[in-house]
């Protein structure tokens, strides 16, 4: 497989594309504190992958339609659901799962926890609906809508390093947005991060260094927002094979292990330095 680094290296981290089980088409991604890898698949497969990327097995089944995946302190694994539009808890021994939260949600679809323990939830309704999409919960399951700003299909999320805002991929609005966290967890008013016009962006992660990172669904495509707010390439695929439209991220020390919806694989770049400039966005 291919794809044009802008000076990055990435590879195949592990192949599933053959052989029992698959790696079915995952969205969510997310990194234990073992360094194994976590990612669901979209009959409902919850999987562990290996932190050399050698082997994965399939912990649960949600039976719906798996999306983002977050762990939370204790190494529990949480998951959202579309099919069964819920927010699942899956215990990574057992493989047990239950609902975490009976808040009506319609098309949940990533997740991330703060320092406390509190799981920031997008749902990103539907295609063209546009209302309000993020919630927030304590660990208990308890809470509900958390802003009712309204948001063009909510998509990935991702903490800053202070815990001071979320930042969310609106995947139909084509930008990503920033919400304040003020006093006691209380959401402010979203701004305007980044305009990606031409493109659909999907996952978020932020570097050590305090970049973010977007994954692009369209284009298979990965940049890298600087803190001042400049936009480079990390990575890109014309082809959409080695990155196959792109969804949720997670960094492990520099390296990037991005899930990509359009295959059978999880894709690894190294991503230790700024891309270069990000070429110029079509009309």
């Amino acid at each position: 497989m291919a794809a044009i680094h802008h000076g990055r290296p990435a590879r195949v981290f592990v192949d599933g594309m053959l052989g029992t089980p698959r790696l079915d088409h995952p969205e969510g991604v997310a990194v234990g504190a073992d360094g194994a890898i976590w990612c669901g698949g979209e009959r409902g497969q919850v999987y562990r992958v290996e932190a050399d990327g050698s082997s994965f097995e399939q912990v649960a089944d949600t039976g719906g339609f798996c999306l983002g995946v977050a762990l939370d302190r204790d190494g529990a694994v949480y998951v959202c659901d579309l099919a069964r539009a819920a927010v699942l808890r899956v215990d990574p021994r057992s493989g047990s799962v239950e609902r975490f939260t009976d808040a009506p949600l319609k098309a949940p679809n990533h997740l991330c926890f703060d320092a406390a323990g509190n799981l920031y939830v997008s749902d990103c309704r539907g295609q063209g609906d546009v209302g309000p999409g993020l919630f927030r919960f304590a660990p208990d399951g308890s809470g509900g809508l958390w802003t009712d700003a309204p948001f063009d299909f909510a998509n990935g999320l991702a903490l800053d390093a202070a815990g001071e805002a979320l930042y969310v991929a609106e995947s139909w609005g084509r930008r990503v947005r920033r919400v304040p966290i003020g006093a006691g967890g209380a959401a402010g008013e979203p701004e305007v991060v980044v305009e990606l016009p031409g493109t659909i962006p999907d996952g978020l992660a932020f570097a050590a260094d305090g970049a973010l990172y977007v994954a692009l669904y369209q284009p298979s495509r990965i940049v890298r927002v600087e803190p001042a707010g400049a936009v480079g390439v990390v990575a890109e695929d014309p082809d959409a094979h080695l990155l196959c439209h792109p969804t949720n991220l997670a960094f492990r020390g520099e390296d990037l292990l991005v899930a990509n919806l359009g295959r059978w694989h999880l894709t690894l770049v190294e991503a230790g330095v700024a891309g270069l400039p990000l070429p110029p966005w079509p009309a």
